[in-house]
């Protein structure tokens, strides 16, 4: 099993490597094939969403609370979700890489307890990966590792190109 792991301080938004030096000023190259015109855009460029570590069986983002809150001064919900959707997404893409295609279906998360400072991290997990279906088990927590957030993401998914199959799992 390959871990593609990188210093926090290196992470930015997905899991950014900076443009080589002397290159004009671009979005920073990510995981994901970002549009650099579209990058500033992206939600988990808003959110602070850092991809600080990926592998097959487990993919850990971070996600501030600050400046993702909701009136209690609390970690917002949705942005929970968020996190978690964008875990799942991205597993499920690494999953079908290089050419597959996914779509989400569905999110579901349950609040433990609220978040109150300092960054959360999400640990995404595979709980199946078939041919048309993929489903996610992300735990959420807060800076003092206890638990916030579960959530179950389920993605369609369809590999394209060599080694896909017509039938088989779903």
């Amino acid at each position: 099993m390959e871990n593609h792991s990188a210093p926090a301080a290196a992470a930015s938004a997905v899991m950014s490597r900076p443009a080589p030096p002397g290159s004009a000023a671009e979005p920073p190259r990510t995981i994901l094939s970002i549009p650099p015109d579209l990058h500033a855009d992206q939600l988990i460029v808003r959110m602070g969403i850092e991809v600080v570590s990926w592998d097959p069986e487990r993919l850990v983002a971070t996600m501030p609370v600050k400046g993702n809150q909701q009136p209690f001064g609390w970690l917002h919900g949705g942005a929970n979700a968020v996190l978690a959707e964008t875990l799942g997404s991205i597993a499920a893409a690494l999953y079908v890489a290089p050419r597959g295609a996914v779509v989400g279906l569905e999110v579901s998360c349950t609040h433990h307890r609220p978040a109150r400072g300092g960054p959360v991290t999400g640990v995404c997990t595979p709980l199946h990966q078939g041919d048309r279906v993929a489903t996610y088990a992300v735990s959420i927590t807060d800076d003092k590792g206890r638990l916030t957030c579960t959530a179950r993401v389920s993605c369609l998914v369809q590999k394209r190109g060599a080694g896909s199959s017509a039938g088989g799992r779903t």
